[in-house]
């Protein structure tokens, strides 16, 4: 149903910064909650951050402090604003929208993912 394109991603040194995008289409964007998972090699597929419909924000404790969701809803779109990139923070990044407007509905949408890579 809906399509969900991610950009962004890319090498980064520890420390510095990256913002994420995701454009969403074939849905009406701004009455689901949305959020954004990754994946390290050799690891399962973990939610780093959420953002529900009405624009409340949940984020893991690794990444409390450091990374930022957002959303535009004009423009259908959700972002990730990651500061102080750590190496573990090295995954592949997937947009996902959820089943419902609240923290609680699940994910079951996702994009085809872009990879970020934080290393010296």
């Amino acid at each position: 149903q809906v399509q969900l394109v991610e950009s962004g991603g890319g090498l980064v040194q520890p420390g510095g910064s990256l913002r994420l995008s995701c454009a969403a289409s074939g849905s009406i964007f701004s009455i689901y909650a949305m959020g954004w998972y990754r994946q390290a090699p050799g690891k399962l597929r973990e939610l780093v951050a959420a953002i529900n419909s009405g624009g409340s924000t949940k984020y893991t404790d690794s990444v409390k402090g450091r990374f930022t969701i957002s959303r535009d809803n004009a423009k259908n779109t959700v972002f990730l604003q990651m500061n102080s990139l750590k190496p573990e923070d090295t995954a592949v990044y997937y947009c996902s929208q959820g089943y419902g407007g609240s923290f609680f509905s699940g994910f079951g949408f996702w994009g085809q993912g872009t990879q970020v890579t934080v290393s010296s």
